[in-house]
């Protein structure tokens, strides 16, 4: 049951998500387009753009991912897997962490997880541009747009709105 796939796959990703769920994109990628083949290249990016358009936190991209794959069920198994067992665990531990927020092992602990949260990061900006297309166009507009969110006060969705004429004329 593709249902249940998903929920096992977003519920080991829900561990290792360092730095929210855009950090786990690349290996969202490989188990749904990559292994399962149950999304290509094209549709995957769409979802993952939608997903940011729309109002809320980032994990909206693995609600809107399940749906695509499966519908209502999908939805529901990958929400209830990327949020239940991480959810779990930071009830279970944060306690003790306000406790010890001080502790020189906390302290680097932190501090340690810091750039391996921006290495995902860009790693997942990696797979999208990659999964985007090859051609040196689309190679210039992946860092035309990165430059732009990176370093304009300007909302990212002019970057979205960019995107959408792009798409129109060069299809």
């Amino acid at each position: 049951m593709i249902a249940w796939q998903l929920f096992t796959i977003f519920a080991t990703l829900s561990l290792l998500a360092v730095g929210g769920a855009n950090t786990l994109l690349p290996e969202m990628h490989r188990q749904i387009v990559e292994i399962h083949g149950w999304l290509d290249d094209a549709t995957f990016t769409q979802m993952f753009a939608l997903a940011q358009a729309a109002p809320g936190p980032n994990v909206l991209v693995v609600s809107i991912l399940g749906w695509r794959v499966a519908g209502l069920s999908g939805l529901v198994a990958a929400t209830l897997g990327i949020i239940l067992p991480s959810g779990l665990l930071a009830w279970a531990v944060g306690g003790a962490m306000i406790r010890l927020r001080t502790a020189p092992w906390v302290v680097a602990l932190r501090t340690g997880l810091i750039p391996v949260a921006v290495g995902l990061m860009f790693a997942s900006g990696l797979v999208l541009a990659r999964a985007a297309g090859h051609s040196p166009a689309m190679l210039a507009i992946s860092v035309a747009a990165t430059l732009f969110v990176w370093r304009s006060p300007l909302s990212p969705l002019w970057v979205l709105l960019g995107g959408a004429v792009l798409g129109a004329l060069l299809d």
